[in-house]
């Protein structure tokens, strides 16, 4: 039987003064935790959506790797900033279904340090978690700034494949004028 596991996030968000989008996912899987970076499992399709999105054609060298370093630099020469919901939780291995006694990240040194214009989440479980836990402390704060559910890129929303994820992430960030 496997086994419900205190989990804590153990690494920070990836952003600076110039970040305009906040890219949340609910909890960082084991594979993600090992490697102390996100979306590092090697079948999940995050990194290869937001190379397709922000990659400049025109600059071979614009790629987001395949080390946290490399990816760290891909999201911030692009403007993206990235966290969890998730401070801490309970959960069964990678399961986002499975998330019991959620404590929050706080967001809002991000959002007042940059010029986030958008927020969005990466699946339907950071987007519950979100609406719950983190928009009632922006609130506080007397932040309003939209967010937008996109699906998850996990290998376990395999009804989605690469070239419908693109399609779907690049109509929103085009909504929101982050992207072309």
């Amino acid at each position: 039987m496997i086994m419900m596991t205190h989990v804590e996030h153990g690494f920070g968000p990836v952003w600076d003064a110039t970040s305009r989008v906040l890219i949340l996912g609910s909890m960082p899987s084991p594979k993600s935790r090992e490697f102390g970076f996100y979306y590092m499992h090697p079948r999940n399709r995050f990194w290869p959506v937001m190379e397709a999105l922000f990659a400049d054609q025109r600059d071979p060298s614009d790629t987001v790797g395949n080390t946290a370093d490399s990816r760290r630099a891909f999201a911030l020469r692009h403007h993206l900033a990235l966290w969890d919901v998730i401070a801490s939780c309970d959960i069964v291995g990678a399961s986002d279904a499975s998330i019991r006694n959620a404590v929050p990240n706080d967001p809002a040194p991000i959002v007042c340090g940059a010029p986030i214009c958008q927020i969005v989440t990466t699946g339907s479980k950071s987007a519950q978690l979100y609406r719950q836990l983190i928009e009632p402390i922006l609130v506080q704060h007397g932040i309003d700034i939209p967010m937008i559910q996109l699906p998850s890129t996990s290998p376990a929303n395999a009804a989605m494949r690469l070239n419908d994820l693109i399609a779907v992430y690049r109509a929103a960030f085009r909504h929101a004028n982050l992207t072309e």
